[in-house]
């Protein structure tokens, strides 16, 4: 899925010449806490309801207030996961959408990202979840799989993080088509791998918050 086919299409841009007092409504209707704010087809940034709050001036122009994430965009051909990295990265809960030719198309929040991700396959398939610590040099994903196909299961997902206990290694969080890991593991181990962490599923995801809850586990927020 890419970024212009998740475009929030009910959060409309503000113009740097509406005033303060517009952009609050509007967030209060939308229940957002920012707002894009657009000239001419050109993204200046997102102006925050704290902001407004702080300075105590709702009369005032959007155009007097500092905006935040000017440089917080995505291009509409590029994937989900680039959207939720731009939103970690910039500390924001929506993202601008450009075309090829830097236009602005739209915006789209982080809830709509998760959402977006908890549909697809890799999650809303049954089975379980292993997390490895290892270092970067023995990192083989072609190996594991060779391992995991050897117990008869298959690697549905694959995600690498940063172990921010350790810079010398990272966490591959590996989301499995099977819900009883145990073999899995026994194998994994027996190699050499080492396991820190383990969710198996009793039945499919059918709850929004657990799918979200797998979403912070891959992302290792």
């Amino acid at each position: 899925m890419i970024a212009e086919e998740l475009i929030n299409y009910m959060i409309p841009p503000i113009k740097p010449g509406d005033e303060a007092h517009k952009a609050i409504t509007w967030m209060e209707e939308l229940r957002v806490n920012q707002l894009p704010v657009v000239d001419k087809g050109i993204f200046l940034g997102l102006i925050h309801e704290d902001t407004i709050y702080e300075d105590n001036r709702i009369d005032r122009e959007v155009r007097d207030f500092d905006l935040i994430g000017s440089d917080c965009y995505v291009l509409g051909s590029q994937h989900f996961y680039d959207i939720i990295k731009t939103a970690t990265n910039c500390s924001v809960q929506m993202v601008a959408v450009f075309d090829d030719d830097n236009t602005y198309l739209g915006v789209i929040t982080v809830e709509d990202t998760i959402t977006a991700f908890a549909q697809t396959a890799a999650v809303q398939s049954s089975g379980g979840i292993i997390v490895l610590s290892m270092a970067h040099n023995d990192y083989s994903l072609s190996e594991i799989s060779r391992l995991v196909e050897g117990e008869g299961a298959k690697i549905l997902s694959s995600s690498v993080a940063n172990d921010t206990l350790d810079p010398t290694k990272f966490k591959l969080t590996l989301k499995i088509n099977k819900v009883d890991l145990s073999h899995i593991i026994a194998t994994l181990e027996r190699f050499g791998y080492k396991i820190i962490a383990r969710f198996q599923e009793s039945e499919a995801i059918s709850n929004e918050k657990e799918r979200i809850d797998i979403l912070l586990r891959y992302l290792d927020i």
